[in-house]
């Protein structure tokens, strides 16, 4: 069951929300969808679940159209909070989980499990309104898995969990790739793209910038990071030629540099300092890479 987009434009008027886009995300592949904010994510999103119609090109889910008739296939986790603050949470599971196909029996089965994974089991009978933000985050999420969806659509679903609720949040995602489900998902967070996809996209006022694997998209950048810790003052290597940016800490510096031979003159120039505590040439983090490709100015 395979995802795919071709040529997808999307218009507002005379604005331009998505231009020309193409993706293929295959049956058990999860695939990062990249962009600053406004970039087009959730309007693709939504063209993708019907909601909004694309001005050009095609969109289709296993061959087909996604409709009404399909909704059972799909899930969809909204960055904007799509729940009943006044309804219980077991009550507004249960009926979501219906709308999605699932008989009264099945939906309670599946939710007593997800509130345990999650464990948020004793917050059943509360309103989501009594909730943290956080609950209601896995309250979102537990309604847009509950059906056991083949295609999963995830619009930043990580937002508002702590570090703890976010590994058991990665934990369920991965249980659901590697039962077979196609997944698309956004995030700022460049971490969780590189620790989660094995495919990418960045798009940047509607336009794909960069597209493919990760490990292809790494290795098409060009430029390489060079980790020094040192107890001495290294600002000397800020000037040497090939150096394209330096991030500095209280331990050393990492230099984003345009070859491995920069990189040796970066050791050399270093011991000439004094003793090096650690040296480490280190592929391009995502985070380097969006960074460059989209501006400082939405890091």
């Amino acid at each position: 069951m395979t995802l795919q987009l071709q040529n997808v434009t999307k218009r507002f008027g005379n604005f331009t929300a998505v231009h020309n886009l193409n993706l293929s995300v295959e049956q058990g592949t999860m695939y990062g969808f990249l962009g600053a904010n406004g970039a087009g994510k959730t309007t693709t999103f939504r063209m993708i679940l019907g909601l909004l119609n694309p001005n050009e090109g095609k969109i289709t889910w296993n061959g087909g159209r996604i409709s009404y008739a399909t909704s059972a296939e799909i899930g969809y986790l909204p960055e904007e909070r799509g729940l009943y603050p006044k309804m219980k949470v077991e009550d507004q599971l249960l009926f979501l989980a219906q709308l999605r196909g699932m008989s009264k029996t099945a939906a309670k089965a599946e939710m007593k499990k997800w509130l345990d994974r999650m464990e948020i089991n004793h917050y059943a009978k509360k309103r989501v309104e009594e909730l943290s933000k956080g609950n209601q985050q896995k309250i979102q999420v537990i309604a847009s898995l509950i059906h056991q969806p083949k295609l999963l659509i995830l619009d930043e679903p990580f937002s508002g969990l702590d570090p703890v609720n976010v590994e058991m949040l990665k934990s369920a995602i991965l249980d659901f790739r590697n039962q077979g489900a196609t997944i698309l998902f956004s995030s700022h967070r460049m971490d969780h793209v590189e620790e989660l996809c094995e495919q990418l996209s960045i798009i940047h006022h509607g336009n794909q910038i960069v597209s493919g694997t990760l490990r292809d998209v790494k290795r098409s950048f060009g430029k390489q990071n060079v980790r020094i810790k040192s107890d001495f003052d290294l600002s000397a290597l800020d000037a040497v030629p090939g150096v394209t940016s330096v991030h500095k800490s209280i331990e050393g510096a990492v230099y984003q540099v345009e070859s491995e031979a920069i990189a040796e003159k970066l050791l050399t120039a270093a011991m000439q300092s004094g003793p090096i505590r650690h040296f480490a040439i280190e592929e391009p983090s995502l985070q380097d890479i969006f960074i460059e490709k989209v501006g400082n100015e939405h890091a």
